[in-house]
């Protein structure tokens, strides 16, 4: 179980803070982005992603865990059939925050917290293995370039269109 956080509740006791939390995702996955003070996003964040991986999941148990967290069907109907298939691929940091300065009243710092729900680009990863600082590295050959590539495959395939000329040649001498 998660150890509950220290100090002052965003405004209230634990109970208003979890509804509070409940309506900002509702609003979230609702409008896709919203404004809200830099703390409250922060705080948001892990509640946010936690029930965009419940509908990733799909079943009906994490249907029922989400609807236990936003009362409204609505938006967790939207959420398991809009927002979940978009980020199928995606391994967590469903959300992003962008900071957007102070507000005027309060001096509080405001952020736009909104869905990442771009495609992923997978990672290319390396295959080279880490070299030993004690060994000393041989310089390699320069690879082939693609112009020698070229110079190869056109010899390669002149070679293949004499080839049929000089078997004819070797079948008259043979008559």
């Amino acid at each position: 179980m998660p150890k509950p956080t220290k100090g002052a509740r965003l405004g209230g006791g634990p109970a208003h803070e979890r509804l509070m939390l409940a309506n900002l995702a509702a609003a979230l996955f609702t409008h896709k982005s919203i404004k809200t003070t830099e703390t409250r996003a922060k705080r948001l964040r892990p509640v946010a992603e936690r029930l965009v991986t419940f509908a990733k999941r799909g079943d009906l148990h994490a249907r029922r865990r989400v609807l236990a967290t936003i009362g409204d069907k609505t938006v967790v109907h939207e959420l398991f059939t809009e927002i979940a298939p978009q980020v199928a691929l995606r391994d967590g940091g469903y959300t992003r925050i962008t900071k957007l300065g102070f507000r005027k009243g309060d001096n509080a710092s405001m952020v736009q917290m909104e869905l990442v729900l771009e495609p992923v680009s997978p990672k290319v990863k390396s295959n080279k293995a880490p070299a030993k600082a004690s060994a000393p590295v041989a310089e390699e050959t320069p690879a082939p370039t693609a112009e020698a590539e070229v110079v190869e495959t056109e010899a390669v395939e002149s070679d293949a269109v004499e080839a049929p000329e000089a078997s004819e040649a070797s079948a008259e001498e043979a008559k």
